[in-house]
C-alpha cells in the first residue's frame, strides 16, 4: 500500500483539483445548468514538488478507499486510474493472505 500511495502522489493525482463547470440558459422562468467535469491534467514539474502533505493525505484516502471499499470516485489521471484498478486486485489479495498467515500462527 505504501508503494501505491507513493505512485499516486507522484503520478496519479491531477495537478489541480478539477472544478465542475456550469453553464446556464435563462428562458423566461426556466433555468438550465448542465454540469461537466473537466479532464484531469497530469502533474508537471519536478517530482520533489509533488511530495506534499496535502497530496499524501489525498493519496492515502484514495488507496484505502480502493482497497477496503470500492472506487474512490476521485478524478484521477490515466496512470492513477490504472494504479487504482491494480491496487484493488493485488492489495486485497495480499491483505487476505496476511490474515490467513496470522490465523495459521495463532492456530498453532
Amino acid at each position: 500500500m505504501a508503494v501505491t500511495v507513493l505512485i499516486m502522489m507522484l503520478w496519479g493525482i491531477p495537478e489541480d483539483a478539477p472544478r465542475a463547470m456550469r453553464t446556464g440558459h435563462l428562458t423566461g422562468q426556466d433555468i438550465s445548468l448542465p454540469t461537466a467535469n473537466p479532464t484531469a491534467v497530469n502533474p508537471s514539474g519536478p517530482l520533489s514538488s509533488r511530495l506534499t502533505s496535502q497530496r499524501w493525505e489525498k493519496s492515502v484516502r484514495i488507496v484505502v478507499n480502493s482497497v477496503v471499499f470500492r472506487s474512490s470516485g476521485q478524478n484521477l489521471t490515466t496512470t492513477g486510474t490504472y494504479v487504482e484498478m491494480a491496487s484493488r486486485l493485488t492489495e486485497a489479495a495480499l491483505l487476505g493472505l496476511a490474515v490467513l498467515a496470522v490465523r495459521g500462527r495463532v492456530k498453532r
